[in-house]
C-alpha cells in the first residue's frame, strides 16, 4: 500500500511502496513503480517460488526469513507469547546482525537455518506441534467414547508429564504397554480401536511401530519382544 513521503524536485509525488504478495503481478508492479521513482520498502512472500522470484525482481528488498516458534490462533494474547521463543532465521551472513536485533527487539531468540535445511527444521516443527493436537483431540474423542465426562481435565497432567519426560530424557522417557514389551495389552488396544475408530486404529499402529523401533534402537527393548509386538501390530487390519 503506497504512502505519501516528502517531494522532490525529480518526482515531486514520489510514494513509499510496500507489496502484499510476491506472486506474478505483484512483483511486477513493484519493480514499475519502482522504475518509476517509488520507494520499495517492503515485500511479503508465502512461498518458496514468490521468494525467489521477488529477490530476483525486486533487489532492493532484504532477505531475511523470520519465523517465530509458535503456534497462534488469532487472539489478542498472541503478541504475548513472541516473548522468549525462539525464532528460525535464514539470512546471508552479512544480514545476520540485522535479523538478530530484529528477533531480539521482539524479544524472542535468534536460531539461524541454513536456506538448504528450511524444509526439514518446518517438517519437524509441524511434525511436533500439529501432529501433536491432532493426537490429543483425538485421545480426548475416544476418552468421550469410553464415558469419560470431561477428557481434557484427564490428559492435561499425563499428557504434561509425557512432554516434560520426552524433552529431558528423549526416548528413556518412554512408557507403556509398547516400552515394557506387553504386546498382550497392544492386542486389546487394536481390538478396541479396530470396534470404536479405524482411523485411530491406523494412527496408533503407525505410532506404536516407530515406538518399538526406536525402543529397540534405545536398547530399551529386546530383540525377541521387540519382534512380538511387531507380530502383533502386523496383524491388524489396515
Amino acid at each position: 500500500m503506497p504512502s505519501p513521503v516528502d517531494p522532490s524536485p525529480s518526482h515531486p509525488a514520489r510514494l513509499r511502496v510496500g507489496v502484499i504478495g510476491a506472486g506474478k503481478v505483484g512483483v511486477v508492479l513493484g519493480a514499475a513503480l519502482a522504475r518509476a521513482g517509488h520507494k520499495l520498502v517492503a515485500v511479503t512472500a508465502v512461498s518458496d517460488a514468490s521468494v525467489r522470484r521477488a529477490a530476483a525482481m525486486l533487489p532492493g528488498a532484504l532477505p531475511l526469513a523470520l519465523h517465530p516458534v509458535m503456534t497462534f490462533a488469532g487472539r489478542p494474547d498472541d503478541l504475548n507469547r513472541l516473548s522468549g521463543i525462539s525464532f528460525g532465521v535464514t539470512a546471508p551472513a552479512a544480514l545476520r546482525p540485522v535479523a538478530e536485533a530484529l528477533v531480539i527487539e521482539m524479544g524472542g531468540e535468534p536460531v539461524f537455518i541454513d536456506e538448504d535445511r528450511r524444509g526439514l527444521y518446518h517438517a519437524a516443527l509441524a511434525s511436533g506441534a500439529n501432529h501433536l493436537v491432532t493426537l490429543v483431540v483425538q485421545s480426548a474423542e475416544l476418552l468421550g467414547m469410553a464415558g469419560v465426562p470431561d477428557p481434557a481435565r484427564m490428559l492435561r497432567p499425563l499428557l504434561t508429564a509425557a512432554l516434560d519426560n520426552a524433552l529431558v530424557l528423549g526416548d528413556a522417557g518412554l512408557t507403556g504397554p509398547v516400552a515394557r514389551a506387553d504386546s498382550d495389552t497392544v492386542a486389546g488396544h487394536v481390538r478396541a480401536l479396530q470396534d470404536a475408530s479405524p482411523e485411530a486404529l491406523r494412527a496408533y499402529v503407525a505410532l506404536a511401530r516407530l515406538t518399538a523401533d526406536r525402543a529397540l534402537a534405545a536398547g530399551l527393548l529386546a530383540p525377541p519382544d521387540a519382534q512380538r509386538l511387531l507380530d502383533v501390530l502386523a496383524g491388524a487390519p489396515r
